[in-house]
């Protein structure tokens, strides 16, 4: 199992905020740019038209910004001035593979600081990864840096399934692109919950478990979104095909 830490961080962001800072940042051009891949990874270098990416594989791309590439940060627009090296970035628009080069049309900016809280944060304020065993209300996920955690939802816990956007952009691993995540929110149960779901939730430690006060089903195809390679078989992982998780109740 792989973990592709930038673009689960920037996947998990968007999960656990919900349809409305989704909406906020693509705003009204987001039909400018329904189709197309998606390349995330970590700034380390900028220029007047251009910034480079390395991505958790290693891959270094060089993402071209004009007058007309949106970019935004904390739901706002910002210029290239305010992107800066150790940011995470989502950028969308026409990729030249050849080059490494993407055109960007819309550019979603992570600060450094944001991206180490949410890597602090997991299993902490927020939780995301496979369902792989349901007990009553406790819930074992593993999580897309290995750990396996069982958290517990009571009666404070909301339920929804995210549906999928149409038109929604591919990423270039193949993986979904999160946003198709944004779409119509449905009201589910914890009954509607399944072994190998994917979800994602906001919540808190109480008693020494986390408890979520949200916990969204996500969309299939959100594996690869989310940075995780597992082999599964009837939407458990396989002992032979994963390394033993570590054991986490935090």
């Amino acid at each position: 199992m792989r973990t592709r830490w930038m673009g689960y961080i920037l996947a998990a962001a968007i999960a656990v905020s919900g349809a409305e800072k989704i909406r906020a940042q693509e705003g009204s051009g987001a039909p400018a740019f329904a189709r197309g891949p998606m390349v995330r990874g970590t700034v380390t270098a900028v220029t007047a038209d251009h910034f480079s990416i390395k991505t958790d594989e290693g891959n270094t791309y060089e993402i071209a910004v004009t007058p007309n590439t949106r970019l935004m940060k904390d739901r706002q627009p910002v210029k290239m001035t305010d992107v800066k090296v150790g940011d995470g970035v989502g950028a969308m628009g026409e990729l030249d593979a050849s080059k490494k080069t993407l055109h960007a049309l819309f550019v979603a900016v992570m600060d450094a600081e944001q991206v180490k809280k949410m890597r602090e944060g997991l299993g902490k304020i927020y939780i995301t990864g496979k369902v792989t065993a349901i007990d009553d209300v406790k819930l074992t996920i593993m999580r897309p840096d290995h750990v396996s955690q069982t958290i517990e939802v009571d009666e404070t816990t909301s339920f929804r399934k995210a549906g999928r956007r149409r038109g929604g952009m591919a990423s270039p691993d193949g993986g979904a692109n999160p946003t198709e995540a944004s779409g119509n929110n449905e009201i589910v149960t914890l009954a509607d919950v399944k072994v190998g779901d994917m979800i994602a939730g906001q919540g808190s430690v109480k008693h020494g478990s986390f408890v979520p006060t949200n916990l969204t089903i996500l969309p299939q195809g959100a594996e690869g979104a989310m940075g995780m390679r597992m082999r599964t078989g009837e939407g458990t992982p396989q002992s032979s095909a994963v390394p033993a998780p570590a054991s986490s109740k935090q």
